[in-house]
């Protein structure tokens, strides 16, 4: 750092390193690659070292399997250990009441206030969909860090149905910040509290507008259908800075919302994890720093980060080099293929020569459209020309049909097995839940669901093939088939096949897509994972299937026949019963009676009771539509101005913006003016790549009087 930017870090300035999927332990067994996940992190963690950052700050996913391996958690704490361990003082402190923020722990207070630990500096993340908490105690790799004291776990939810977000109150000097933080949910599901009005962000009472709101999601940004997103309007507009996790394309620079006028940053992945464009951006993270309500965001670009440079080419672009009426044409095309794949490496090594620290082996992918008559070839014995110079000679060369397949795609079903022939870069890329649902739309009458809905069996059989809960598609079909009968008997339907099959349609289309789905799903995952652990005298029936007292009798094929265990080899004995635990209680009512003595504020998210199941009418009734920002009545104006370091002008935006009614949280921050109708926000890019410029990031801005 230059000594011009060391004179702007003063005692009231925030200093915070913003990475997000960190993903360790991704190819850990791989012999090139193995390693590349520990080597990048260890550099993010020495970068904020090196930096004298305040605090590191993750957008979920540090580890990319929900159980890591030992050897992931252990770089993971050695590089943890290494930077975050000292003596440096912490310049900050909390004003929230912690044990809000950080319920879910069994030690409710940030890490560098425990008396038995020496933090210099703290690090808090979210959880992201690869490292969420599962079992029937809820736990994930990050509670066994921030048990262990070296991270600070925050974000969490334990409702199904609403989400009330209470943030992390620091203040530095005079600077405040309110840290928000959702870990990963269901796209749909939070996307249905969100048009239902179900998602709360608190504020705090005392001098609401000298906060600057720091927002961490994890979640998808970009559309991947209806509802399997979150479109940026649905997030608060008093939010100043939004980081965006699970993402992988490194979209740093923040962007401003014309709607919201908040600003949004996507630091992306740290590794590549899919052969796509969006990995090929050069890999950055984020050091942001925070003075009053305005704001620097400087771009570190990562060298450890292996190279990824990915061409397409689509044969009929050359008639002049091949046709497909051509002689040998296919040898013409593979020596095409291996002259790109050649100045791809040549590319590459220009870019790594002055930097020790990038591996030497790049990742390189051609994606091939042989469309128009021409003919693919062996990409195995391709790729052996290039197995000592590549880092993934099996995904080397990738042919495509892409203009004949759109044409097909209408009239033709699901072909599994063209699925299961695919790469497995890109099989990886699939999800479980949109196969299923794309199964069944497409499959013959007689062959769709009668009982459950797609939704529920798709995130069955995800947790069947992500989570390894071989119960769980049995649970959740033997939990739904009780659950008819009794709405049946409940119903006293005339014992004729239409009627009956009337009623079980009507009851199935009655849940589709509401909270009662999700928590049908949930309470058969639950049991599942509860069938897992207890021991083998213990029956599904001993479990309630709702909040409800149960006064008709279910009949069901197992209860008349009891068969011996058949006991097998490896991993089928999983139903141990030397645990000793206790099976009869559900796993949402877990470590909530130690904190009744702990201090009161917004608790309701955190200690919350079990959901209640919704009625079939209520099941019935529309969701309120949620209102629109536009229509509610303008009383301020807020003026942002963007400082940008690339050149010396000031562009200044005016844009109305609506009064809000919010929720509060009360803080013991320091009296300031609470006259303020209007908020001024700063941005300024910095990039590393450019250091000639000499730049202030917080120098004044020209303010305003209302309009």
């Amino acid at each position: 750092m230059t000594s011009s930017r060391n004179t702007v870090d003063d005692e009231d300035t925030f200093k915070i390193l913003i990475a997000t999927d960190i993903h360790l332990g991704y190819l850990e067994k791989d012999a090139v690659r193995g390693n590349d996940t520990f080597v990048t992190f260890d550099e993010i963690m020495k970068c904020a070292k090196q930096n004298e950052v305040d605090f590191v700050l993750l957008g979920g996913d540090l580890f990319h399997d929900n159980k890591p391996s030992r050897k992931a958690m252990h770089n993971c704490m050695e590089a943890l250990r290494k930077y975050c361990m000292g003596d440096k003082p912490i310049l900050f402190e909390v004003l929230s009441d912690q044990a809000v923020n950080f319920g879910n722990s069994k030690f409710p207070w940030v890490n560098y206030q425990d008396e038995n630990l020496n933090i210099s500096i703290p690090v808090f993340s979210v959880h992201g969909n690869h490292d969420d908490p599962t079992g029937a105690d809820g736990l994930c790799a990050l509670d066994l860090l921030s048990c262990a004291g070296m991270l600070n776990h925050f974000g969490r939810s334990l409702s199904v149905e609403k989400l009330e977000i209470s943030p992390v109150l620091l203040q530095k000097g005079s600077t405040q910040i309110a840290l928000y933080g959702i870990g990963s949910i269901p796209d749909e599901r939070l996307y249905r509290m969100f048009v239902n009005n179900q998602v709360t962000m608190l504020r705090p009472r005392e001098d609401e507008n000298s906060w600057f709101n720091l927002f961490v999601i994890h979640q998808n940004r970009s559309k991947h259908g209806a509802t399997n997103y979150i479109p940026e309007q649905f997030l608060d507009d008093f939010l100043d800075l939004v980081v965006w996790g699970h993402e992988h394309e490194c979209k740093i620079a923040p962007v401003r919302n014309e709607q919201q006028l908040f600003y949004i940053t996507q630091p992306g992945s740290s590794v590549v994890t899919s052969l796509s464009p969006g990995e090929a951006v050069k890999k950055h993270i984020g050091l942001l720093r925070v003075k009053g309500r305005k704001m620097n965001l400087q771009k570190i670009p990562l060298h450890t980060v292996r190279q990824f440079l990915i061409q397409d080419i689509t044969l009929m672009d050359y008639p002049d080099i091949f046709s497909p009426e051509q002689p040998n044409v296919t040898h013409k095309v593979q020596a095409f293929c291996q002259q790109k794949v050649e100045e791809m490496l040549e590319e590459a090594e220009k870019e790594r020569l002055g930097n020790p620290q990038t591996p030497e082996k790049p990742l390189i992918r051609l994606r091939v459209d042989y469309s128009g008559g021409f003919e693919s070839f062996n990409t195995m014995r391709f790729s052996q020309k290039f197995v000592d110079r590549v880092a993934n000679p099996k995904d080397l060369l990738h042919f495509t049909r892409q203009r004949e397949a759109k044409d097909g795609m209408r009239d033709e079903g699901i072909d599994f097995e063209a699925l299961l022939s695919r790469p497995s870069s890109e099989v990886l890329q699939l999800r479980v839940e949109d196969l299923v649902k794309e199964y069944f739309q497409t499959a013959e009458k007689n062959m769709q669901l009668s009982l459950l809905t797609e939704q529920g069996m798709g995130k069955a059989v995800q947790e069947f093939v992500d989570k390894e809960e071989r119960d769980a598609i049995e649970e959740l079909i033997s939990y739904q088939l009780e659950k008819t009968q009794r709405y049946l008997r409940e119903r006293h339907v005339e014992a004729s096949e239409e009627k009956i099959d009337e009623e079980i349609r009507r009851f199935r289309e009655s849940k589709r897509n509401t909270a009662e789905e999700d928590e049908e799903v949930q309470e058969a995952i639950n049991r599942a994972k509860a069938h897992r652990d207890r021991p083998d005298n213990i029956r599904d029936d001993d479990f309630n299937l709702s909040d409800e007292p149960v006064d008709v009798a279910m009949e069901s094929d197992e209860d008349s026949i009891s068969e011996p265990p058949v006991r097998g080899r490896g991993r089928g004995s999983r139903a141990r019963g030397g645990r000793g635990q206790n099976t009869t209680t559900r796993g949402r009512a877990r470590g909530t009676g130690s904190q009744s003595g702990q201090r009161g504020r917004g608790k309701k998210a955190l200690l919350s009771s079990p959901v209640k199941t919704k009625s079939i009418k209520e099941a019935f009734q529309a969701p309120a539509a949620r209102p629109s920002r536009s229509s509610a009545p303008k009383s301020y104006a807020k003026e942002v101005n963007i400082e940008d370091s690339d050149s010396g002008d000031d562009v200044s935006f005016f844009n109305p913006k609506p009064a809000q009614k919010v929720s509060s949280v009360p803080s013991t921050s320091r009296n300031s003016s609470q006259g303020q109708s209007q908020s001024y926000k700063g941005v300024c890019y910095d990039d590393d790549d450019d250091d000639e410029d000499e730049f202030d990031p917080f120098k004044s801005s020209s303010r305003h009087g209302k309009r």
